[in-house]
């Protein structure tokens, strides 16, 4: 006779499933909800740390395995959802923002923008609320990246909303001032006008912001520390030996006392070239391995290689990037990286 289902009997079952990153059990992470038993019957949801988890399938297969052993022949019905979890802003500009994202490169010209952009867009089709916000002051480009040029953000009273677009709220210099027009700003302006994109504009709730962050060290990171309770940073960069000098300073900055922002991971881009009429071969243009030899000497993960296609500068430059080209190869990269990195923060908030 099988052995019929109770509430305690379930969760003891699923006690025994381990959470693959936290390492820690679904039911002391209370990850189970709405767990419901009958005769023949267990229905629960699972609650994941966020949208975007890679490793939904084998969680969920996992607590199949453990309640077969205990309940032969019961239906068990799962379900999924995600709250994300984050530290918060404990200085109040953005309240509302469960984790704010930091995208660096140190160098110029390795297309940390465009993964912003691709990145942003890929967590946001998850199901989870996204930001982005072009903290380039002097180069803005998320204007033109999304389609935007000559759009104004709406004005509430004396505060700004961020325009909305491809699932995501976007903020930059560039939808405030005429395209053509040169920003010669010292440093103390760039810094308010960094302030004011927090103070006022409405951002909203939000579980992820991410801040494509301009070239190099200088005032704009150093504000942007003081001013925010940052989640972690990312480093992007080409395999290419003089793009990963750069990285590394910029890696460097982040963990000078003061600072001390958590580098979660390296995303290198523009790994190889597969040409179309070859999908099998890889030329390694730019070099091979230095995101994974950077990501060893600051010992965080590579979250993701991104290859060199032209349709991914095609789709930035005509305002629509590629991963919202769901049947584009290079679309699975981002989302691939995406996961990544949500999995990386679910990690960091939690241990």
């Amino acid at each position: 006779m099988a052995v019929q289902p109770t509430e305690t009997a379930v969760l003891a079952a699923l006690s025994r499933v381990i959470e693959p990153d936290l390492r820690k059990d679904l039911v002391s992470l209370k990850m189970i909800k709405a767990l419901e038993t009958a005769p023949n019957l267990i229905r629960f949801t699972i609650e994941l740390t966020t949208p975007a988890c890679p490793l939904k399938e084998q969680i969920e297969a996992d607590c199949r395995r453990e309640l077969a052993k205990d309940f032969d022949n019961t239906l068990v019905e799962i379900s999924m959802s995600a709250r994300v979890i984050g530290q918060g802003n404990a200085r109040d500009l953005i309240p509302n923002v469960k984790n704010v994202i930091l995208v660096a490169s140190g160098k110029g010209g390795v297309g940390k923008s465009t993964v912003s952009a691709n990145l942003a867009i890929a967590l946001a089709q998850t199901g989870a609320k996204v930001g982005l916000m072009d903290a380039d002051i002097h180069g803005p480009s998320l204007p033109m990246m999304f389609g935007l040029q000559g759009q104004r953000p709406e004005m509430v009273g004396d505060t700004i909303l961020p325009i909305e677009k491809y699932g995501i709220r976007t903020m930059s210099i560039g939808l405030l001032v005429d395209a053509k027009q040169a920003i010669v700003w010292r440093g103390p302006m760039v810094s308010n006008a960094l302030r004011q994109f927090f103070t006022d504009v409405q951002w909203g709730e939000l579980d992820y912001l991410l801040i494509d962050l301009p070239p190099g060290t200088g005032d704009i990171h150093l504000t942007l520390a003081q001013l925010l309770k940052v989640a972690g940073a990312v480093i992007v960069t080409t395999p290419q030996q003089i793009a990963l000098a750069d990285a590394r300073k910029a890696a460097g900055m982040f963990r000078m006392q003061g600072i001390e922002i958590p580098v979660m991971g390296v995303i290198e881009n523009m790994s190889w070239f597969t040409p179309i009429a070859h999908p099998d071969e890889k030329y390694y243009i730019l070099g091979r391995g230095g995101g994974a030899l950077l990501a060893d000497e600051l010992n965080v993960p590579l979250l993701g290689h991104i290859p060199l296609v032209q349709g991914i500068a095609e789709a930035a430059d005509g305002g629509r990037p590629i991963v919202l080209d769901t049947g584009n190869p290079a679309a699975l990269y981002y989302n691939q990286l995406a996961g990544a990195l949500a999995q990386q923060l679910s990690i960091g908030n939690l241990t």
